[in-house]
């Protein structure tokens, strides 16, 4: 639909810039290669949902890579949540009444965990998506509230917790999703039980 605009946040696959927890186990060839398939699987993901895609950037604009058939953008603020903030406002401006982000880091998230979250937009002020480390992998607004990236402890434990607080003490309806796991660590991919290889081939 053209009004439900989805944000993706990426990096571009380069060595010592991606993964690096990961890499500080396997090295960061490794890392790389494991960062590929994450994109690979959102990639998939994205282009089975209903919206408007639009891929930004953290670092340059790759002009010929696998998010062509999407909008791209470069991310702009000092911090996360200005960079969010920033995207959600774009996006807004852009003509969407619903929009949805997620990152590139999750390969447990599907096309039904988008969608669930732009249905849940028709009622809900807030959508959030929770990771199992105490983030989230997807938040999803019907229009761009500040607050919700203020002063917030970025890849901390916390933040979820925080996020839902602040949401609440403004008067906001939020809706949750079932929580799912981002890939950070060595042992979040082990877990996660899918071999290198799967995704590119």
């Amino acid at each position: 639909m053209p009004d439900n605009h989805l944000i993706i946040f990426v990096k571009n696959p380069i060595a010592g810039q991606v993964k690096t927890r990961i890499a500080a186990t396997v090295g960061h060839a490794q890392a790389v290669q494991i960062y590929r398939q994450l994109l690979a699987h959102t990639q998939a993901v994205v282009g089975q949902v209903a919206a408007q895609p639009v891929v930004y950037y953290g670092d340059f604009i790759n002009p010929d890579d696998g998010w062509n058939a999407c909008q791209k953008q470069l991310q702009t603020g000092s911090d996360l949540g200005e960079r969010m903030l920033a995207a959600f406002q774009q996006e807004f401006a852009a003509g969407a009444s619903r929009v949805v982000i997620i990152g590139s880091d999750c390969l447990a998230i599907t096309p039904g965990h988008i969608d669930q979250a732009f249905a849940a937009l028709s009622g809900t002020d807030v959508v959030i998506g929770p990771a199992t480390d105490g983030g989230y992998y997807l938040l999803g607004m019907t229009q761009p509230h500040a607050f919700v990236f203020a002063d917030m402890p970025w890849s901390q434990p916390e933040l979820g917790q925080l996020t839902e607080q602040v949401i609440q003490q403004h008067a906001l309806t939020v809706t949750k999703l079932a929580p799912l796991t981002d890939i950070d660590t060595w042992d979040d991919y082990l877990a996660a039980g899918i071999g290198i290889g799967e995704a590119l081939e």
